[in-house]
């Protein structure tokens, strides 16, 4: 029967294994940037949340150049009900008038992203919180979106108020911080040619900022194992011209097209791959980064 020594040098030998498994890892990504999506339920857990800022702390100092883009739906929707500010979605973007705007703004950059910050800097790191007016950091323009009507099937432009997409993403001022001691945890707010605020969708920000700095790797946290095929099984690994295909045929549907999409979108920017992942799950971005099996379902070019 084994004994209580034995049981905490097995405990120690298998930490060990697991450094030991990691280092050709830590070799082969050193000095790369990882963009991470976060959001989700990890924002929502406060134990998940501390175990997150924990990890993105030990990317940077095994040399890997972490940058989170964080969301924060929840809780915008809660500041608006307290506020008793009414406030609608069109095709899962939320209809976002001047009032609205300035609470996502206030709740975004402020609460929601520092935050993340305090977090990332209680476990060690030097996080520093940005919106995308920061700097010039995020130039956007108006989103427009169109819907057919189910009658007449004449299109029509829908008006979503102050709703964004990015135009440019400031390289420069995300190299000159990567290349620091600095995480940059940035709030999807961005900034018009006329001085506008606009809401932009946190994925879309992830994959734009992904793919105008060639990230090694687009690291979507969301709810989810990853995609799935017909049967429900988890799919490791796609092409972008198999992840396209499963669209069209329907087995990628609802709520993961357009992460799908967006993932597709850093690819075909200049990332390296993209990867869905279940950040409801302890460590997750280490379990993809250091392990050969990696998790959830990796997209990557043709």
């Amino acid at each position: 029967m084994a004994g209580p020594q034995t049981e905490i040098a097995d405990d120690r030998l298998q930490k060990a294994s697991v450094l030991s498994e990691a280092l050709p890892f830590m070799r082969r990504y050193a000095g790369k940037t990882f963009v991470v999506k976060y959001g989700g339920h990890a924002m929502g857990d406060e134990s998940v949340a501390e175990s997150f800022a924990r990890d993105i702390v030990l990317l940077k100092q095994v040399g890997i150049n972490p940058i989170v883009v964080h969301g924060g739906g929840p809780q915008i929707g809660r500041m608006l009900e307290r506020l008793k500010i009414k406030s609608e979605f069109v095709g899962g973007l939320r209809v976002t008038d001047q009032a609205t705007v300035e609470i996502v703004e206030m709740v975004l950059s402020g609460a929601i992203n520092k935050s993340i910050v305090g977090a990332i800097n209680a476990a060690g790191g030097l996080a520093i919180g940005l919106s995308g007016k920061d700097g010039n950091l995020i130039s956007a323009e108006k989103l427009e979106r169109r819907q057919a009507d189910p009658d007449s099937n004449i299109e029509r432009v829908l008006d979503l108020g102050f709703v964004g997409q990015p135009r440019t993403i400031n390289r420069h001022l995300l190299e000159t911080l990567t290349h620091s001691d600095i995480i940059p945890v940035i709030a999807p707010i961005g900034v018009g040619p006329k001085g506008e605020t606009y809401n932009i969708n946190a994925d879309t920000v992830a994959g734009a900022v992904a793919g105008a700095i060639g990230a090694t790797r687009l690291l979507m946290m969301t709810d989810v194992t990853g995609v799935l095929d017909r049967k429900k099984t988890l799919i490791p690994d796609m092409k972008v011209s198999e992840a396209r295909a499963l669209i069209q045929d329907g087995t990628i549907s609802g709520g993961m097209i357009p992460k799908v999409e967006t993932c597709i979108a850093a690819v075909m920017g200049s990332a390296a791959a993209a990867v869905i992942i279940d950040g409801r799950i302890p460590h997750a971005l280490l379990l993809e980064i250091f392990t050969d099996p990696g998790m959830g379902t990796a997209i990557w070019p043709d």
